[in-house]
């Protein structure tokens, strides 16, 4: 059977319609059940030591719960990105003068406004994917975190997050007062987006010489075209805005670039969870109905699981990224945070390891391989991705959309996967 699956992997784009990629999962019901399932994110985990005592989170009369929080999720403060658009749970005290901060490491994502009601939170169940959660900014009380219901799916559930509840990046024209401007379009934006349609919206600080992108400005009266040069290649925020009312006075730009391959890779990720297990259940059904044995896996199954194998092989192998044409650096130690956390090969190799030149990381395979949401897939999908992985790597797929990896890079991913992570050296084994 497992051939077969791996047989149709080749051929899954000849059936999936591109209308079809990202069409809306049937989350609310079994076997996902989204809305009432438990969950053992990171957010969770931090919120039952709560309630046991084992931790308590201070307070600070100017950011409130926000520090404490961070060293509890292991957040760096390094990671703060800014955003001024009014996009998010609280609108109303965002905008250009006030924008809305938002920290994250490879699991957790964390939102802080001005004056704000509440800390608000995204984190990655590896079943269930990104769950969202707020904390009230109120001195009085024992602080918990409160799940979402459903609120939050109608910003994190569609097409811009793979059809699953998700994360997005979301790229929009603003007013003076931070007002998107949607009749005049926006982007939801990744590792593949070109840089001119980045970070509307946002503050950028850093260098990326000669390309030039839509963040630190807003459009004036109906227009959606500005003055890109006034924004670009910004070292310091302090003329947008009071920078001292944040942990950190920078957006950095690599911190902005990893939080849009990060995102989207978590959606795949988690979409494929969802397709393989909603195909495996759907199947079992139809096996019931017309007395098939119960472990028996339809033809269509195997195609939706394929089909799942090859988008997160797309995201996690940065297929049509776009190529940097000038050099990028960020402007706070986030680069070198985020390298040093990378497991590394007996050449001291990472994936973790920015290139920064003419693409985003040294070598072109996501870093969140190693994470629980990816470990944790369904045995369907994740043994046949790791499989069509070491096809690629190895040299066996030549297919066109993976031609950005050239014989040198291919070799030095394999090498590193062959020493940092067990399960695909075993898959290497098992093909031979």
């Amino acid at each position: 059977m497992f051939r077969m699956i791996r047989h149709l992997a080749m051929l899954a784009p000849l059936f999936v319609p591109a209308s079809a990629l990202f069409a809306q999962v049937d989350y609310e019901r079994p076997p996902i059940d989204y809305l009432n399932a438990e969950v053992n994110d990171p957010v969770v985990v931090l919120n039952r030591r709560l309630e046991r005592g084992e931790i308590e989170l201070e307070f600070d009369q100017k950011l409130g719960y926000l520090e404490s929080v961070l060293r509890a999720l292991d957040v760096p403060v390094s990671s703060q990105t800014l955003v001024f658009s009014k996009t998010s749970l609280q609108l109303q005290r965002i905008s250009p003068r006030q924008p809305r901060a938002l920290y994250f490491n490879d699991d957790v994502y964390v939102g802080y406004c001005q004056r704000g009601d509440v800390l608000e939170f995204a984190a990655t169940d590896a079943k269930q994917g990104a769950t969202f959660y707020t904390l009230e900014q109120d001195e009085a009380g024992k602080p918990r975190f409160v799940r979402d219901k459903g609120g939050c799916l109608s910003c994190h559930a569609s097409n811009r997050t793979q059809g699953i509840p998700g994360y997005l990046v979301r790229s929009v024209y603003t007013d003076a007062a931070g007002r998107p401007k949607l009749g005049s379009g926006s982007f939801t934006t990744d590792h593949t987006s070109d840089f001119a349609e980045r970070w509307g919206g946002w503050y950028v600080s850093g260098q990326h010489g000669s390309m030039r992108h839509m963040g630190n400005t807003i459009s004036r009266s109906d227009e959606t075209e500005f003055d890109r040069e006034a924004g670009a290649n910004a070292t310091e925020l302090s003329e947008y805005f009071r920078t001292d009312a944040y942990l950190s006075p920078h957006s950095d730009i690599v911190a902005l670039m990893v939080l849009e391959h990060q995102t989207q890779m978590h959606n795949a990720i988690a979409a494929a969870n969802y397709e393989t297990r909603l195909a495996i259940h759907q199947s079992q059904q139809m096996n019931e109905v017309l007395n098939r044995p119960t472990d028996f896996l339809s033809e269509s199954a195997e195609r939706r699981i394929a089909s799942s194998a090859e988008r997160i092989l797309r995201y996690l192998l940065f297929c049509d990224e776009f190529q940097l044409t000038a050099p990028v650096a960020g402007s706070t130690t986030f680069a070198s945070d985020f390298s040093q956390q990378g497991k590394r090969d007996s050449k001291g190799r990472s994936l973790r390891d920015f290139d920064l030149q003419t693409r985003m990381f040294k070598y072109p395979c996501s870093y969140l391989i190693y994470s629980k949401a990816f470990q944790q897939l369904p045995d369907e999908v994740r043994t046949l991705t790791m499989s069509r992985l070491a096809d690629i790597l190895e040299g066996r797929d030549q297919s066109a959309e993976f031609s950005h990896l050239n014989e040198e890079v291919r070799s030095d991913i394999l090498a590193i996967l062959r020493e940092t992570l067990p399960e695909f050296e075993r898959t290497l084994l098992v093909q031979k």
